[in-house]
């Protein structure tokens, strides 16, 4: 191996360290610090993130990229030193357009304002938050201002995200989905009965049969965890150190299907090639192709028949008072079609309208078009003309999502493109693997985890969003009509059960 590419490596393996750090720091915020921890916490992590942000978009950085700019003709377009030389050189390139004391700055008052989101949800009052969020916002304002301006004000927050997609692409799908879930939930008929969702269902017992679950979807012994948490998210240390959390209440079961969410996030970092691990290439291609596994494991296997087919009775064995809710009617409860107040709550149909909702708002706080302190009552008027509800208070309307506490746009479009992808992913597992339905009730998941892991998870970073999902189906474009598809067949079909 040429010497200016071990050095290279030495010097980005020793900034991925760094950043493992924070993720660490922020995951213990975000489960186990004190309340009273949040202003130390806030400037370690802007500390530590300006020595990051410092060190990766140094001359040094830029010398060592260089220096193995002769090599890039002689390797493997595909190969991990390829792909890392490009991933390395595009990071590099955009971050270095952002000021260290504007990195240091996000990561401080994005930590602030989760201190202050936290007591803001707490008492449902959307002014205790609005002043953090105004310093955050202010701050990402700035931030698109060193980014390449694209069509829209906000593409350069989407390409956080979803690199080289653009506004009008989000749009355009967009423009599909929201009147054909429209007319789904119209179809959908009267909602189905969940009521034994509610009821005495004590956290640990809840927490062994998820830890069966995961066990069961083919996490390896020792390497991963699940916390309660407000709102529920996974992070990926390492492959050895997957961390997942949920959202856990004594008085119902909503937390089953947070952790399997999350669960599909840590599979995709224990998927990963181990040879790209504490490099550039460890994580995923795009939040939308993460969503997609993430939702997979959530509602492709969390909500089918044959999963709880398999596992209804092991869960009626730690909560003898499901003993009389019969199979079927477990099935329909669990997948009820009903306008809700709570994205993470929301049904199949009506999620990607939760996101369509949040994708328009946070493109007028981008252009400028709505000010901040008047996003509760558009946010409210947005539910009743896209779900049908009304929001009772802040803390059940827009201090909902954690999302806003570090004015991350452009991450909420990507749940529902993930919606979206799962299904055009899945209609391949299924003529890759004719048994499916039988294995997920036998509890068997390697081979679906196995598919997924070579033809996706194994990839990390190495190639574009377009790249990564030709490689893995032979398609390039999103296309919502799978998803679209799968939601009219479970509809109907739910009524026929």
């Amino acid at each position: 191996m040429a010497e200016p590419l071990v050095e290279l490596k030495q010097h980005l393996t020793e900034i991925d360290d760094l950043e493992r750090a924070l993720g660490v720091l922020a995951w213990d915020q975000r489960t186990n610090m004190p309340a009273g921890g949040a202003s130390a916490r806030s400037e370690t992590l802007a500390t530590l993130g300006g020595v990051v942000h410092e060190r990766f978009t140094a001359d040094e950085t830029g010398r060592l990229l260089e220096a193995v700019r002769p090599l890039e003709e002689q390797l493997d377009h595909d190969g991990d030193d390829a792909s890392l030389i490009r991933v390395a050189r595009r990071d590099w390139e955009k971050q270095r357009r952002v000021p260290k004391e504007l990195a240091e700055a996000w990561l401080r008052e994005g930590s602030n304002a989760h201190a202050a989101w936290l007591e803001a949800r707490e008492a449902s009052r959307f002014d205790l938050f609005l002043p953090a969020f105004r310093r955050v916002h202010e701050i990402a304002l700035r931030w698109a201002e060193y980014m390449e301006a694209g069509d829209s004000p906000y593409d350069a927050f989407l390409d956080e995200y979803e690199p080289g997609m653009r506004t009008s692409e989000v749009k355009a799908v967009f423009e599909v989905l929201r009147p054909a879930l429209t007319e789904i939930v119209r179809s959908a008929g009267e909602p189905a009965d969940d009521s034994f969702l509610e009821g005495d269902y004590p956290v640990e017992t809840q927490k062994a049969f998820l830890e069966d679950v995961l066990g069961h979807f083919g996490f390896e012994d020792g390497t991963w965890r699940l916390d309660p948490t407000v709102h529920p998210f996974a992070i990926g240390i390492g492959r050895g150190d997957i961390r997942m959390t949920t959202r856990y209440r004594p008085d119902n079961l909503r937390a089953l299907w947070a952790a399997m969410h999350e669960a599909g996030h840590g599979l995709t970092y224990q998927g990963l090639d181990p040879a790209l691990d504490r490099t550039p290439l460890a994580g995923g291609p795009s939040l939308g192709l993460g969503e997609s596994q993430s939702r997979t494991w959530e509602n492709l296997v969390g909500r089918s028949l044959p999963f709880w087919r398999g596992f209804l009775p092991k869960l009626q064995q730690r909560f003898p008072q499901l003993g009389s809710v019969d199979l079927e009617t477990w099935y329909r409860g669990i997948n009820r079609v009903a306008p809700s107040l709570i994205r993470v709550n929301a049904d199949e149909v009506t999620y990607s309208l939760h996101i369509i909702l949040r994708f328009e708002l946070e493109q007028q706080l981008v252009d400028g078009t709505l000010a901040l302190e008047e996003l509760p009552e558009a946010w409210n008027a947005r539910m009743t003309e896209f779900l049908g509800v009304d929001v009772p208070d802040d803390a059940h309307g827009v201090l909902q999502d954690v999302h806003w506490t570090r004015a991350a746009y452009g991450y909420f479009p990507t749940y529902a493109l993930g919606n979206v992808l799962s299904l055009q992913i899945w209609q391949h597992v299924r003529a890759a693997i004719p048994d499916l339905d039988a294995q997920i009730e036998a509890g068997e998941f390697g081979e679906l985890y196995g598919w997924l892991a070579r033809q996706l998870y194994r990839h990390g970073r190495k190639f574009t969003p377009t790249e990564t999902l030709e490689r893995a189906i032979g398609e390039r474009t999103i296309d919502p009509q799978p998803y679209l598809e799968y939601l009219r067949g479970k509809v109907a079909g739910l009524a026929a059960v």
